[in-house]
C-alpha cells in the first residue's frame, strides 16, 4: 500500500468515526421542548331582549359585519299594542298638564266675572230692601217678622256675592301651582313608559352592537326566540391571542411582559411574534414529578396567554401555535 493509499484510508476513517460519533452525541440529546397552544379569539353571544317570533333573519355564517349591522327582524304583536295604549295614555296626561298650564278659558274667566256682578246687584238690592223694611219696622208699620226675613236675605246675598268673587278670581288665576307640577310629572311618568316600550319595539330588530365575522347564527325563521337565549355569535378577527399550558418549571419562560416566536403550521409554519399578557393557575392541572428517590412534588401547570405584536393575517380560532 502506498503512502497516499494510507493517508485517504486514514482520513476516510476519520470522517466517519466523527460522523458516528457526532450522531451519537445528537441522539443521546434530549428532543427540544415544545409547548403547543391554539389560537382564541373574542366572541359576542347576541341575544334579544324581548321574546318574540322570528319574522327574517338577515346574516349568514361567515358575514362580516360591522357596528349596528342587522342581525334578525322579530314580530311582536304584544309590544305594538302595548305601545299603543302608552301612546294615548301620554297624550290624555299631555292635555290634563296642558290644561293646568294654562288655566280656565276666557269664556269660563268672563262667565264667573259676570255671575259675580250679577251676585253683587242682588246683595245691593237686598240691603236697599233691607233699610227700608227696618226703617217701617222702627216707626211699628211693619212686623218684626218681615224685617228679619228682610235681614236673612241680605246678609245671603252678600255672602253670595263673596262667593262668586272668589270664583272669578279663582277662574282668573288659574291651577295651583302644585295641580301644574303634578300634572306635568304624570305627563313625565307616562312618557317615560312610552320611551320603554319604544325601546322594546327597537329591540325587534336585533342589531349588532360589535364588528366582526359571524360564527354561528342559531336562529331559525318562524322560531319563538326566548329573552336573554343567544341567536347569533360574533367572532372578533382583530382580538386574538394564543392560549399554552404552562408548567411551573417552565413558566419563568413565559414571564407577563415577555414576549416570544412561535409557528403556526396552518399558515405554512409562519413565525410570529407574541408578547405575554395574563398568566392564569390551574389547580386541577398537575403533574407529578420526582425529584429524588421517595420525594417529589406537584408541578401544577398554568394558563398563558400571549397576544400577537401585530395582526396575523389568516389566522383563525382554534390554529395550533408551536413554541419551541
Amino acid at each position: 500500500m502506498s503512502k497516499k493509499t494510507a493517508v485517504a484510508s486514514a482520513a476516510a476513517f476519520v470522517a466517519v468515526a466523527s460522523f458516528v460519533g457526532f450522531g451519537l452525541w445528537k441522539a443521546s440529546q434530549p428532543a427540544p421542548e415544545v409547548f403547543q397552544g391554539q389560537m382564541e379569539a373574542q366572541e359576542a353571544d347576541i341575544a334579544p331582549k324581548v321574546t318574540a317570533r322570528i319574522a327574517q333573519i338577515l346574516v349568514k355564517e361567515g358575514d362580516q359585519i360591522a357596528v349596528g349591522a342587522p342581525l334578525i327582524r322579530m314580530d311582536s304583536p304584544e309590544v305594538q299594542a302595548k305601545l299603543a295604549q302608552a301612546t294615548a295614555a301620554q297624550e290624555a296626561a299631555q292635555a290634563v298638564a296642558a290644561k293646568a298650564e294654562h288655566g280656565a278659558r276666557p269664556q269660563e274667566v268672563e262667565m264667573a266675572r259676570l255671575n259675580w256682578q250679577r251676585a253683587v246687584a242682588a246683595a245691593d238690592l237686598a240691603e236697599s230692601s233691607f233699610k227700608r223694611v227696618d226703617g217701617l219696622a222702627r216707626e211699628g208699620l211693619v212686623a218684626a217678622q218681615k224685617r228679619d226675613e228682610a235681614e236673612a236675605n241680605f246678609k245671603a246675598s252678600r255672602d253670595q256675592a263673596l262667593a262668586a268673587k272668589a270664583q272669578y278670581e279663582l277662574a282668573r288665576a288659574g291651577a295651583r301651582s302644585e295641580d301644574r307640577s303634578a300634572a306635568s310629572a304624570q305627563a313625565r311618568q307616562v312618557a317615560g313608559v312610552v320611551a320603554e316600550v319604544q325601546a322594546a319595539q327597537a329591540e325587534t330588530e336585533l342589531k349588532s352592537p360589535v364588528a366582526g365575522e359571524v360564527a354561528k347564527v342559531l336562529a331559525r325563521t318562524g322560531e319563538l326566540s326566548p329573552q336573554g337565549v343567544a341567536v347569533v355569535t360574533v367572532v372578533d378577527l382583530k382580538d386574538q391571542w394564543v392560549v399554552l399550558n404552562v408548567r411551573e418549571d417552565r413558566l419563568q419562560r413565559f414571564a407577563i411582559g415577555s414576549e416570544f416566536e412561535a409557528t403556526l403550521p396552518a399558515l405554512g409554519n409562519q413565525a410570529v411574534k407574541f408578547k405575554v399578557y395574563h398568566t392564569g393557575a390551574l389547580p386541577d392541572f398537575a403533574t407529578w414529578r420526582a425529584t429524588r428517590a421517595g420525594q417529589g412534588f406537584d408541578a401544577r401547570t398554568f394558563e398563558v396567554r400571549a397576544r400577537p405584536t401585530a395582526p396575523i393575517e389568516g389566522a383563525r380560532p382554534g390554529m395550533t401555535v408551536l413554541v419551541r
